[in-house]
């Protein structure tokens, strides 16, 4: 019997691990899978109730102006959860989401397995207490993380990050896929995966290029765009590189910008799991980050983590450039650019502690299936 599976993932990095681990379902039992997600989750197969450039964002401005479509999502998965008989549901991070979610789904007595857990070590500590009721299991991507769920009681596994699964090119097939200038340095630009923050970060980013171009012979950059922003952020992203003179690429939805990220000597990149790929993928990241002013002052009163690149918060030290707010000014990226060029050999070493931290947990998508396989294989779910 085809069982059936509800999976909502609001992010391009999560619609990507989301992806590989209904794929890795497939090959161990039929599975009909429906919810959340993007180009990655319906390459796999995936029903899209809704598309998650319709609720992508972050802040609290941003949210707002999204709150139609968010909202409307909402609705959709409800809707499904009545109509359908659920045997699971996969929840793959975007937090404020699924958290409103996930009590609903227990309630009607659908198995929830959380994958990619709420950032609690950086804010807001008390979402593990209201989550635990409600979330099965939980299969977190940081190795710390683990500890921190299960002393608040909550079933929790360190599976890995999904960044060690991803099938990267050679750095010389990666440049010619670029095509990038033979022997140049060169940097990759990743302005974010959601809309307003390549609004934020684009201009800055590509002005600080433009300045460590002026000082330097043979850089040579790309703006990688993530498949989860809508057309028009594209065509603005691609209107603004294209008055620096720097090529766009559409990364792929199943890899990432992982795939490529072997090509480039830094990465100028926005908080969040691009900056771990680039660093595994030991192009140096240097991370950026702007949320609006609202956000910015509620922020200041919640964050309680020393560090917000998730390089540096796994090494627990300062190893990368993380410029937050009005220091992600064009003159600022620009001079840890440089810096990161002029020492990148040291910075190399760092990236291999980054590697090292992770450990050998590789197989993530493979592991949360495993987890997922019980409830599929029941006749029916949760009394």
């Amino acid at each position: 019997m085809t069982r059936r599976l509800l999976v909502v993932a609001g992010e391009a990095s999560g619609d990507r691990a989301a992806a590989a681990v209904v794929s890795a379902l497939r090959h161990a039992c039929p599975v009909r899978a429906f919810g959340i997600g993007g180009a990655a989750l319906q390459a796999a197969g995936v029903s899209l109730l809704s598309d998650l450039r319709d609720t992508t964002a972050m802040g609290i401005g941003a949210v707002a102006m999204r709150a139609v479509g968010i909202a409307s999502s909402a609705r959709r998965v409800l809707a499904a959860t009545r109509s359908e008989t659920i045997e699971a549901a996969l929840l793959v991070n975007y937090s404020e989401f699924n958290a409103r979610l996930a009590p609903v789904l227990h309630r009607r007595g659908i198995h929830v397995l959380w994958y990619g857990a709420p950032q609690i070590w950086a804010w807001r500590s008390g979402r593990a207490d209201r989550l635990r009721p409600h979330v099965d299991r939980m299969a977190v991507m940081l190795p710390f993380e683990e500890r921190l769920w299960r002393a608040r009681g909550v079933d929790a596994t360190y599976v890995g990050h999904p960044a060690r699964e991803i099938t990267a090119l050679g750095r010389t097939e990666a440049r010619h896929a670029l095509g990038l200038t033979k022997l140049a340095t060169t940097v990759a630009i990743l302005p974010g995966s959601r809309p307003h923050e390549v609004r934020a970060l684009l201009g800055p980013m590509l002005d600080a290029v433009e300045r460590v171009r002026r000082d330097r012979a043979s850089i040579d950059a790309r703006v990688l765009l993530a498949p989860s922003l809508d057309r028009d952020t594209r065509d603005h992203a691609a209107e603004r590189a294209a008055e620096y003179g720097v090529p766009t690429f559409d990364v792929s939805p199943s890899q990432g910008a992982g795939a490529v990220l072997p090509a480039f000597d830094v990465a100028l990149t926005a908080s969040g799991t691009a900056a771990l790929e680039a660093a595994l993928a030991r192009a140096v990241p240097v991370v950026a980050y702007r949320v609006g002013l609202l956000t910015e002052a509620l922020a200041r009163g919640l964050v309680r983590t020393s560090f917000l690149a998730l390089p540096n918060v796994l090494l627990e030290r300062r190893a990368f450039a993380e410029l937050v707010q009005r220091d992600a000014s064009p003159e600022i990226l620009a001079r840890e650019v440089a810096r990161a060029i002029d020492t990148r050999n040291a910075l190399l070493a760092a990236c291999d502690d980054v590697e090292q931290a992770l450990g050998d947990r590789r197989t993530p998508a493979q592991d949360v299936a495993k987890m997922l396989l019980p409830w599929l294989r029941e006749p029916s779910p949760r009394p």
